[in-house]
């Protein structure tokens, strides 16, 4: 099952687009090709630009307070290159996943690469969550009101529990655990928790602004206070690892959203297709990270094998 997982996430996410196209039509995804334009691509390159430069600063930070180096240029350039990663490629981590890994090794320490990432990303999420609770507790939007119960709650977390509990009974698990908790504590400290914590809710409003660009160019007029509730949620649910570079998830819950705020179900679903393609668009700069790290690459190759060559030729001549 393991190995058809990830074919099965593909799978279910082109199902979402597929029903989503006989329900709305096929309009509505060529109505947001159509809607890209010069003004939203540059939008695009300047908020993409902005929250990778913020999100790149949470990590060199998170990362620094965990005792590894990692300089701001290389932060961003890496950054961009997962972005890329996670934009064209199914699930949407791969890209962190490889700068983790790859940063823990040029670190000398992999599992403490992983955990900065882990932590980095985990940092984002939560202030996510907490913007998006904020935000709908003092603005919700009509059809999208959410009640959690006692009982809900209390299963959420007995499941998270019992979860933990199991996983100390194994060695391997338990090492993890412990070496992820003891970063975790590390991290909150006064001086990394609330530089992290601003960074990351800077970053959140660049998304917000990236919806809104999107929504303006699907033919949306609706005020940001009535975009918002449903844009936090939007950013929420992309967080589900069943998409296609993104798309699936979203352009349906913002279908539903749309139409229950009477913000019609077609302008929802262009909405989405339109930040899909702008964020694409955003990540565009991690093409020329890869194609410079590839070079760099060839050109280390070539130089160790004329080290090599010139080795030999000076050991021929003694």
């Amino acid at each position: 099952m393991k190995k058809f997982w990830p074919w099965l996430r593909l799978l279910m996410a082109v199902a979402i687009l597929v029903a989503m196209g006989v329900r709305l039509g096929t309009g509505a995804f060529l109505d947001g090709l159509r809607a890209i334009d010069a003004f939203s691509v540059t939008a695009a390159l300047a908020i993409g630009f902005a929250t990778t430069v913020l999100s790149a600063g949470r990590w060199v930070l998170v990362a620094r307070r965990l005792g590894l180096s990692l300089t701001m240029r290389t932060a961003v350039s890496d950054y961009y290159r997962a972005l890329l990663v996670n934009a064209v490629l199914p699930a949407g981590v791969l890209g962190d996943v490889h700068r983790a890994v790859n940063h823990g090794r040029e670190s000398g320490d992999v599992g403490r690469g992983v955990r900065a990432v882990f932590f980095e990303r985990f940092a984002g999420q939560m202030v996510l969550i907490g913007i998006g609770l904020a935000v709908l507790l003092v603005h919700p939007s009509p059809g999208l009101d959410l009640e959690l119960s006692g009982t809900s709650v209390g299963l959420v977390l007995v499941g998270l529990v019992a979860a933990a509990v199991t996983g100390w009974h194994i060695k391997p698990v338990r090492r993890v655990l412990v070496n992820t908790l003891a970063d975790g504590i590390r991290l909150l400290s006064l001086k990394t928790l609330p530089a992290v914590i601003g960074l990351s809710a800077a970053t959140v409003a660049g998304y917000v602004a990236m919806f809104v660009v999107a929504a303006r160019a699907a033919g949306s007029d609706a005020t940001i206070m009535q975009l918002a509730p449903v844009v936090v949620l939007a950013l929420l649910i992309m967080a589900i690892p069943v998409n296609i570079g993104g798309f699936g998830p979203r352009e349906a819950f913002l279908a539903v959203a749309f139409s229950a705020a009477g913000l019609g179900a077609s302008t929802g679903f262009t909405t989405g297709i339109v930040y899909g393609v702008l964020a694409l668009v955003a990540a565009l700069p991690g093409a020329v990270v890869l194609f410079l790290s590839r070079r760099a690459e060839k050109v280390e190759v070539v130089a160790e094998r004329v080290g090599e060559t010139r080795e030999q030729e000076l050991a021929l001549a003694r």
